[in-house]
C-alpha cells in the first residue's frame, strides 16, 4: 500500500487526522477524552507544538498542529502511541487502536487557517450530534468564544487573523463559523494538492521546493504523480506560447507543429497530467497518439543542439516564473 509523504520544517501548520482500526471508535468515555488531550499537553511539553484547533469525535480525531521544530512525526507517535497503550490497557485489549498512519497536510495559514479551523469545529453539526457547534464537549470551539481557557490549545494566531482585539475577535469569529451552518459550503481538504498540501500555487511550489527528488522517486509514495509536477498544462502552454510569440491556439490546433511538439513534451516532463488528459486538450486526439508524439520528440531531441537549445530556453523561463 503506497504511504503518504511527509514534509516537515521549521513552523509548519498541519491538518492531522486519524481514524479508528475499521473505523471503530477510539474514545468510549469523557475519561478517554481527557486523556487524548493530557498526551497533547505532554506533547507540547515534550516537542515544542502548537494546537490551533481540535475536534475529537467518536471514532476519529481532527487536529491543527504547529511544529516550530519540524518535528511532527516524534509528536505524533508519541501522542497515538501514548494512547494507544492507554485504551489497550484500560479495556485489556491489544492491537492496533489506528486505522494506519496517521494522515497530515501542510496548510497555507494565509488563505486556508480560518476556513480549515471552521471545517473542524463544524464537524458535530454535520454530524448532526449538536446543532450548534459550542454543544459538543470535545471540541475547542468554546475556548474561541468565550472565556474558556484550555492548556492544551494556543489560539491566539487564529483569533488575531480575525479581530483587533479579544472580543470583538470571538464574536468575528462565531459568526464566521455559524455562516456556514445549514449552507453547501465545499470542504476546503477538497482542494489539497497532491495528498498533502492545503495552500494557494505559489505556497504549492514553495512547500514543493522543501522535497529532496529522491523522495518523489520511491515507488511506494503515494500522489507521487501530482507531487512531481509544480507547473500545469495550461500553465505550460501558456509559457511555450510567449516564448514564441504566438496564439495558444496555434499550438492546441497544431497550426504550428513544432511549438506544438514542444509544450506537449514540456507537459510530460514537467506535469503530473495523464495522456488522456493531455490528448483532450490537443484537440482530442488519442492516449497512444499521445504517447507515439513524445517518443518521437525525445528521439528527435536528442543530438539536436538547436531544439535543444529552444528547450533550454523555456525551461530557464520556467524556472523564473514567480506566482
Amino acid at each position: 500500500m503506497a504511504r503518504a509523504m511527509r514534509i516537515e520544517y521549521e513552523d509548519a501548520v498541519y491538518h492531522v487526522t486519524a481514524r479508528g482500526n475499521d473505523r471503530k471508535k477510539i474514545f468510549f468515555t469523557k475519561l478517554d477524552h481527557e486523556k487524548f488531550l493530557e498526551y497533547i499537553k505532554e506533547a507540547k511539553k515534550k516537542y515544542g507544538i502548537l494546537v490551533h484547533s481540535y475536534v475529537l469525535m467518536s471514532n476519529h480525531y481532527h487536529l491543527i498542529i504547529e511544529t516550530p521544530n519540524a518535528n511532527l512525526s516524534k509528536a505524533m507517535q508519541y501522542i497515538n502511541g501514548s494512547y494507544t497503550t492507554y485504551v489497550n490497557t484500560k479495556r485489556k485489549r491489544s492491537g492496533h487502536l489506528f486505522q494506519g498512519r496517521y494522515k497530515a497536510i501542510i496548510v497555507d495559514i494565509d488563505n486556508y487557517l480560518l476556513e480549515l479551523s471552521r471545517y473542524i469545529h463544524l464537524n458535530p453539526v454535520r454530524a448532526k450530534m449538536v446543532e450548534k457547534p459550542e454543544e459538543y464537549t470535545y471540541s475547542s470551539y468554546k475556548a474561541f468564544i468565550s472565556n474558556k481557557r484550555e492548556e492544551a490549545l494556543t489560539n491566539e494566531l487564529l483569533m488575531g487573523m480575525i479581530g483587533k482585539n479579544s472580543n470583538e475577535s470571538k464574536r468575528e469569529y462565531k459568526a464566521f463559523v455559524e455562516s456556514a451552518i445549514g449552507t453547501e459550503i465545499e470542504s476546503p481538504l477538497k482542494k489539497v494538492y497532491g495528498g498533502i498540501i492545503l495552500g494557494k500555487i505559489s505556497f504549492i511550489k514553495e512547500t514543493l521546493t522543501r522535497l529532496k527528488a529522491e523522495y518523489l522517486q520511491e515507488e511506494e509514495i503515494a500522489n507521487r504523480r501530482a507531487l512531481r509536477t509544480i507547473y500545469g498544462v495550461e500553465e505550460i502552454i501558456d509559457m511555450v506560447s510567449n516564448h514564441f510569440h504566438i496564439k495558444k491556439d496555434d499550438i492546441t490546433e497544431n497550426n504550428k507543429p513544432e511549438q506544438r511538439k514542444i509544450s506537449l513534451y514540456l507537459i510530460k516532463k514537467h506535469t503530473g497530467a495523464t495522456n488522456k488528459k493531455i490528448g483532450e486538450v490537443f484537440g482530442g486526439i488519442s492516449y497512444s497518439a499521445v504517447s507515439k508524439l513524445y517518443q518521437r520528440f525525445t528521439k528527435e531531441l536528442n543530438g539536436n543542439r538547436k531544439l535543444q537549445r529552444k528547450i533550454d530556453g523555456i525551461e530557464r523561463g520556467m524556472s523564473n516564473v514567480k506566482v
